[in-house]
């Protein structure tokens, strides 16, 4: 039976979260032709790519507030769009902007590795309802899957029904794309090693993640380095343990893509990092 698995390469990951608007290529690179040679050995098991925005869509929607979106849209005075109006659009386009632009260095990274790849902007596809989706044709989706290409979707801007516009993570998208698909693995590389039960000094891995052990070290697993609109690594960890409550079999699994090999050793099914777990 093919084995469908998702994997996110971190924002942290791919680019310097401390530094605007800077990719890591040679990160990318390696990231790329370790996919590519998983896939080589690999034929039967199918892959849904995902990566964060970073440094590039990160800086400029926490400049422009755009995830918490304009819940009260209205006319200015002469039945116009206001000037705050303005501000947030003008950024929601410059949100998106900086996304597709980091999107397209990785797409060219899994270009160079020979990775037939395509993807698929959220933003086109997508409308959230109070920033969560609402609505996703996966129609292109699944039939890239069936013609052997990786889809790629990544952290960007959606229109909301509620907020007008928000910001979904990658891992929004997964949790709708899990229930749809249902992926028997979710891999989210980053440059954290694992989840840590004391963040920042990490002297306290946490090896395994379910609900019931979830409250006590919640404390201590803390947020993101850098720029980070999305919740950072406990809005993680909570999204992770409720896929895999609502999924049957399925499970997660957060450790660092930057050490070379890992991103095919954990698609190959090592156990690395923070494994979560429904029991």
């Amino acid at each position: 039976m093919t084995e469908l698995i998702f994997l996110k390469l971190g924002g942290s990951l791919i680019t310097d979260k401390t530094r605007p608007y800077t990719p890591r290529l040679e990160i990318l690179s390696a990231l790329a032709r370790q996919i590519a040679a998983f896939r080589q050995a690999c034929p039967d098991r199918v892959l849904v790519l995902g990566h964060g925005s970073g440094s590039f869509g990160h800086v400029a929607a926490r400049k422009y507030h755009t995830r918490a979106g304009l819940p009260a849209l209205g006319a200015g005075e002469n039945g116009g769009v206001t000037q705050r109006e303005q501000t947030y659009w003008r950024g929601f386009a410059e949100v998106w902007f900086q996304a597709s632009a980091l999107n397209r260095f990785l797409m060219e990274a899994l270009r160079q590795a020979d990775v037939p790849a395509v993807a698929l902007a959220p933003v086109s596809a997508v409308v959230a309802q109070d920033g969560r989706v609402a609505h996703w044709n996966l129609q292109p989706l699944r039939m890239a899957l069936a013609a052997g290409l990786v889809p790629v979707v990544y952290g960007d801007v959606v229109f909301d029904e509620v907020r007008g516009g928000t910001i979904l993570s990658t891992e929004d998208l997964f949790e709708y794309l899990a229930q749809q698909l249902r992926p028997k693995r979710i891999l989210l590389a980053g440059l954290e090693g694992a989840v840590w039960a004391d963040f920042p000094l990490r002297q306290q891995r946490v090896e395994k993640i379910t609900p019931a052990s979830f409250a006590q070290i919640q404390a201590g697993v803390g947020k993101s380095h850098g720029a980070d609109v999305t919740g950072g690594m406990e809005s993680k960890v909570r999204q992770m343990l409720a896929l895999v409550t609502e999924i049957p079999g399925m499970t997660a699994q957060i450790f660092s893509g930057e050490v070379e090999g890992n991103i095919e050793r954990a698609l190959y099914g090592e156990v690395l990092g923070t494994v979560i777990e429904a029991s």
